[in-house]
């Protein structure tokens, strides 16, 4: 299996488990979700996979990266083109309505999960030795 098809088949796993987390948490979606998440678990694929980082680099590092890409993906989809997929202006601690304390905490609990999806994947369907 070439590498390419493996991170394809990441990003489309990504974005597919993100779209229906998000479904089940607040009934609704948007495509530009799925390119997000796809984005989020590559990367964790990435550090997993990739990378000899002990399991709690991993976790920050996906907290963080989710967090700013969230950031990046709002200051287009909501600011720019103006789709308000979103807005954490009424949530405490927010930058711009696009990112929130509380929101940013959920991303690196949800990392310790997904990291250990990602290393699953790695590890069982990908078969790569860690």
């Amino acid at each position: 299996m070439t590498k390419v098809f493996e991170l394809q088949a990441v990003f489309i796993f990504g974005g597919g488990c993100y779209c229906l987390l998000e479904l089940a948490w607040r009934a609704r979606t948007h495509w530009t979700m799925a390119l997000l998440g796809g984005a989020c678990f590559t990367f964790m694929y990435g550090a997993a996979a990739y990378t000899a980082l002990p399991a709690w680099a991993q976790w920050v590092l996906s907290g963080a990266f989710i967090t700013a890409s969230e950031f990046l993906t709002g200051a287009v989809v909501n600011v720019y083109l103006d789709w308000d997929v979103w807005d954490y202006a009424g949530r405490p601690m927010n930058l711009y309505g696009q990112i929130c304390a509380g929101y940013g905490a959920l991303w690196f609990a949800l990392s310790v999960p997904g990291c250990a999806l990602a290393r699953l994947l790695c590890t069982s369907v990908f078969r790569r030795g860690l």
